[in-house]
C-alpha cells in the first residue's frame, strides 16, 4: 500500500475553506480595516471561530454553563468587542439578523449581559468530539462552507471586512482548474471558466459597490499587504494574489508572484516600451502632447534624483539648461517648446 503524502493545494472543488483563528483574531485587531454595514460574513465567520467542537463548561459570575460543540456562551461586553460595535445594543442586533437568516439560534441570558448562541449545521461541516473538555479559541481552524459565504456576499453590499473574507475563500492554489495557481494563491471566483482574471465592473456586482469604490478597497488592502493587485492592460481586467495566504494555511514561506510570469501563463502580451524610446517619442509627438510628455519626464528625473516633485515651469533658466543637457541630451530650445 502506497504512503500517505500530503498535497498543499487548495483546490476549487472543495465546499468548504479552513479558516484559522489566529487568523481571524488578527482580522479583529487590525482597526484600519472596516468593518460596519456590511453583509454578515465577517460577523458569522468570528462567531465561527469561538464555536465549541467538543463539549465544556464556562462560568460566569458564578454561573456553570455547559457549551456543547457549535455552541458558545459570552457576555454582551465580549460579543461587542469581538464584533467591533461602537454600542453594546449594536452587537446585540447582529445576532438577531443572523438568525433571521437561519444561520444561528441565540438567545440573551442574565437579563441581557450573557449571550449564549448556536451555529446551525455545524457538525455537517465540522468535526464533532465526543469528550468534555476545555476548547482553545486562538489556535486551531475549522471549515466555513463556500456556500454561505456565497449567499452572505450576495445579500448586501459588502465592508471592507467582508471582502478580505470573501477574497480568503476564494482563494485557490496548486489547482491545475485555475490558470495562474501554480504561481501562488490566486482569488477565483468560481465562475465555471478556470481564469481568475476579473473586472471591476464583475467585483462591483459581486459586493454590491461601484467601481470606484473596488478600486480604492482593492488598493488599500494591497497598501496593507493582504493582496497582490495586478491589472492588465485593455479588456483582460485584473488578477488578485493572497499575500501571507500559505504561511498561515499551510505553514510554509510565502512565494513572490511575478506580474511578467502571470501575463505569460494567461496568455496576455505584455508591451514593455524600449530604452530611451520615452525621449524619441517625446521630440515627435503632436503639439498637443508635448506638454504632458514634458511634464512626466520631469516628474520622472527629479524622482529619480531624489528632489521634490516640481514641474520644469518652476526651475529658473540656468536649472532647465543644465537638466536638458545632462539628462535628457537635447536641446534646450526643444524643452521649451515642449513646456510652451
Amino acid at each position: 500500500m502506497p504512503a500517505y503524502q500530503l498535497q498543499i493545494k487548495q483546490v476549487v472543488d472543495y465546499p468548504r475553506c479552513r479558516i484559522y483563528r489566529q487568523f481571524i483574531h488578527r482580522l479583529i485587531d487590525d482597526r484600519s480595516i472596516r468593518a460596519s454595514g456590511g453583509s454578515g460574513l465577517f460577523y458569522y465567520t468570528v462567531l465561527c471561530s469561538f464555536a465549541n467542537f467538543r463539549t465544556s463548561y464556562r462560568r460566569i459570575d458564578g454561573i456553570s454553563y455547559t457549551v456543547y460543540p457549535g455552541e458558545w456562551v459570552c457576555t454582551l461586553k465580549e460579543l461587542s468587542q469581538w464584533l467591533r460595535t461602537r454600542f453594546q445594543c449594536q452587537a446585540l442586533s447582529i445576532p438577531g439578523e443572523l438568525q433571521r437568516r437561519h444561520l444561528i439560534d441565540f438567545s440573551s441570558l442574565g437579563r441581557g449581559n450573557v449571550i449564549r448562541y448556536k451555529i446551525r449545521n455545524w457538525a455537517r461541516h465540522n468535526t464533532v468530539l465526543e469528550y468534555n473538555a476545555p476548547c482553545q479559541k486562538d489556535t486551531g481552524f475549522f471549515f466555513l462552507p463556500v456556500s454561505i459565504v456565497t449567499d452572505l456576499i450576495s445579500s448586501d453590499r459588502c465592508s471592507e471586512m467582508d471582502i478580505v473574507l470573501d477574497l480568503w475563500v476564494s482563494a485557490i492554489y496548486n489547482d491545475s482548474h485555475v490558470q495562474g495557481s501554480a504561481l501562488g494563491p490566486v482569488a477565483y471566483f468560481r465562475n465555471g471558466t478556470g481564469n481568475p482574471l476579473v473586472t471591476y465592473t464583475e467585483l462591483a456586482a459581486r459586493w454590491g459597490l461601484s467601481r470606484a469604490t473596488v478600486g480604492r478597497v482593492l488598493k488599500k488592502l494591497s497598501a496593507l499587504d493582504y493582496i497582490s493587485l495586478m491589472s492588465f492592460p485593455g479588456r483582460h481586467g485584473s488578477v488578485i494574489y493572497l499575500k501571507n495566504y500559505l504561511s498561515t494555511m499551510f505553514e510554509i514561506s510565502d512565494v513572490m508572484v511575478d506580474k511578467e510570469e502571470v501575463a505569460m501563463t494567461l496568455n496576455i502580451r505584455l508591451e514593455l516600451p524600449a530604452e530611451g524610446c520615452v525621449y524619441q517619442e517625446a521630440l515627435s509627438a503632436p503639439p498637443n502632447c508635448k506638454m504632458l510628455w514634458g511634464r512626466w519626464i520631469s516628474t520622472f528625473i527629479l524622482h529619480n534624483q531624489g528632489l521634490m516633485l516640481l514641474s520644469f515651469r518652476k526651475l529658473n533658466r540656468r536649472q532647465l539648461d543644465r537638466i536638458s543637457q545632462q539628462y535628457l541630451h537635447i536641446s534646450v530650445q526643444t524643452v521649451r517648446r515642449t513646456l510652451h
